[in-house]
């Protein structure tokens, strides 16, 4: 029996549009940084999406139903992740394109901190880039603490400002005046550790 046929949106890639099959989906997005693309089941449905564009294809509804009801990783998305050498200890986080772990961005190494802090500061840095760029990719985390931080738009923490971590505090102070003063349309996901594995931003530490 064969499979059923699926049509892909490319709202991003070398050249955009409806493709009838993933060969061609693929010669626009392979190599392409950046590239935004979905499958659809009927060629109309693949063109009004098209026509709506990437917000209404990308919204919270429809990747929450997606998410929830049939748990399923949207590969096309962002993960993030921080390692921590001690917690507190010497601290540092990245973010990654969650379908082929290509780096996006990795921050500098920090003197000290601590886990949760470096998660939120992943998130924030993939939210503003996304921000920057106009991506409307959902972003993971494995930190239910992190994601509480970016809600409530300030952190906590026990660990001490002093010289050692002065610089580690500055970004955070920037990044929770960067929520305060801003709004964003990404999708902020709990990443299944249970379920999936490793998150694709993991350091591979433990």
């Amino acid at each position: 029996m064969s499979s059923k046929s699926k049509f892909y949106v490319v709202w991003k890639g070398a050249e955009t549009g409806v493709f009838s099959n993933w060969e061609d989906c693929q010669k626009q997005i392979k190599g392409f940084v950046g590239a935004v693309y979905k499958s659809f089941s009927s060629e109309e449905e693949a063109h009004e999406a098209y026509r709506a564009g990437i917000k209404t294809a990308f919204s919270s509804q429809n990747l929450k139903s997606k998410n929830n009801a049939h748990h399923k990783i949207i590969t096309q998305s962002i993960a993030v992740d921080a390692a921590c050498s001690g917690n507190p200890g010497p601290l540092e986080y990245k973010g990654v394109w969650t379908e082929n772990k290509t780096v996006i961005f990795h921050s500098r190494l920090y003197p000290l901190g601590t886990v949760n802090m470096g998660e939120f500061l992943a998130l924030v840095h993939a939210l503003a880039l996304c921000k920057q760029q106009k991506l409307h990719y959902p972003i993971y985390t494995d930190s239910i603490t992190a994601l509480a931080w970016v809600r409530n738009k300030r952190i906590k923490t026990n660990l001490e400002r002093n010289s050692k971590t002065e610089e580690l505090f500055v970004h955070l102070d920037k990044a929770i005046k960067w929520l305060e003063n801003n709004t964003y349309d990404n999708l902020l996901l709990k990443w299944q550790t249970e379920i999936w594995g490793e998150i694709p931003a993991d350091f591979g530490r433990k």
